[in-house]
């Protein structure tokens, strides 16, 4: 008979992030994602399909959407151009992420089409 040892199942890590004002959301945000998404800086590693779960706010806004996600882009340290390291977070198909993602480009409007550096392109 075969013994298995105990199983450990990954839990999603917490992460916070607190965007201070609407530049810094158009620098976080993702919408070339499906269904939107956010760049974190983290100094921490992380693999492409890591789960997050991510406590996120936005700036003027009193409370804190919390959202899971799955890690689609890794910025390592030491990149050319000054990027900032981090992850970016895909959020997952869920009516918080369906509704944060209509949120967050309100609040972005016109800046949307700017071209305008981000964090990721």
């Amino acid at each position: 008979m075969l013994e298995e040892g105990p199983r450990t199942e990954m839990r999603p890590t917490v992460m916070s992030l607190n965007v201070a004002n609407v530049s810094a959301l158009y620098a976080a945000y993702m919408p070339f994602l499906q269904r939107g998404g956010v760049f974190v800086p983290t100094t921490k590693h992380y693999d492409l399909g890591d789960e997050v779960f991510l406590l996120l706010q936005l700036p003027d806004e009193p409370e804190r959407f919390s959202v899971s996600g799955t890690v689609v882009w890794i910025t390592p340290p030491g990149v050319p151009g000054n990027r900032v390291q981090g992850i970016g977070v895909h959020f997952a198909e869920s009516e918080t992420s369906q509704q944060l993602r209509v949120r967050i480009e309100r609040k972005l409007g016109a800046l949307l089409g700017s071209g305008r550096t981000t964090h990721t392109l």
